[in-house]
C-alpha cells in the first residue's frame, strides 16, 4: 500500500503548489488536498501517514492534532504566529520553490531519522533510482551542481574543461529527463548521492 499525505490548507494555490513538490519528491505516495478541516475529517483523517496543515486550522482544531503531532506538519507563512512549540514540525512556506525543496527534504530526514539504516555516518534512504545510468563522473557532477556550483566552479574542482562539465550536464538531464536544479536536488538526495544538510 503506498502512504498516503495530506493537506489541509485553505489557500488553494499554496496547497496545489505544495502537492506538486511533494508528489515530486515522494513519488510512491498519494498526497490529497483539502479546504477545510471539515472536509478532512470526513476522509478517514488517522489513514494518513503524515498532515501537511496551515497554521490557522492547527491552532482552531489543537485537540485533534495535538495528540497526533508527531505526523503533522504546520505550514508557516510571514503572517502566522511564531511556532516555537516544542516537539512541533514547521515548514515555513513563503520561500523560493529550491529552498522549499531542501527544507522538506531536511524535514523527512529529521522526522525518520532512526527509520533509514545508517552506515558509516551516511544516511542511505530507502530508495533506489529507477534508472540509474549515471556515470561516476555525472554523479560527482551532479553533486557539484546541487551544492550550487556553476559550470566554471564544477570544471575548476574536477580539472576538466567547461565543454565537458556542459556535456555532462546534457547528458545528466537527458538520461534523468530532469531539467530543474530542484529536481535534479531531489533525485540526489532521494537517491543517497548527497545528504539533505549538504545542499
Amino acid at each position: 500500500m503506498k502512504p498516503e499525505i495530506a493537506i489541509i490548507d485553505p489557500n488553494t494555490l499554496s496547497a496545489i503548489g505544495l502537492k506538486n513538490i511533494l508528489e515530486r519528491i515522494i513519488p510512491m505516495a498519494v498526497i490529497r488536498t483539502f479546504g477545510s478541516f471539515e472536509q478532512f475529517v470526513d476522509d478517514t483523517p488517522d489513514y494518513y501517514f503524515h498532515y501537511f496543515v496551515s497554521a490557522q486550522i492547527y491552532f482552531e482544531h489543537t485537540p485533534f492534532f495535538t495528540p497526533r503531532k508527531h505526523k503533522t506538519i504546520i505550514l508557516a507563512t510571514s503572517l502566522s504566529p511564531q511556532l516555537n512549540i516544542a516537539g512541533l514540525h514547521v515548514l515555513h512556506i513563503c520561500q523560493p520553490e529550491e529552498t522549499l525543496v531542501k527544507a522538506i527534504l531536511l524535514l523527512n530526514r529529521s522526522a525518520h531519522e532512526k527509520g533509514y539504516p545508517i552506515k558509516k555516518k551516511n544516511v542511505h534512504y530507502p530508495f533506489t533510482p529507477q534508472t540509474d545510468d549515471l556515470t561516476p563522473r555525472e554523479r560527482e557532477v551532479l553533486v557539484l551542481l546541487v551544492q550550487g556550483l556553476i559550470n566554471k566552479e564544477i570544471a575548476d574542482r574536477l580539472h576538466i574543461s567547461l565543454t565537458t562539465v556542459i556535456s555532462h550536464r546534457k547528458n545528466i538531464t537527458e538520461k534523468l529527463g530532469i531539467k530543474s536544479i530542484s529536481g535534479l536536488t531531489i533525485y540526489a538526495v532521494m537517491n543517497g548521492f548527497i545528504e539533505a544538510d549538504r545542499i
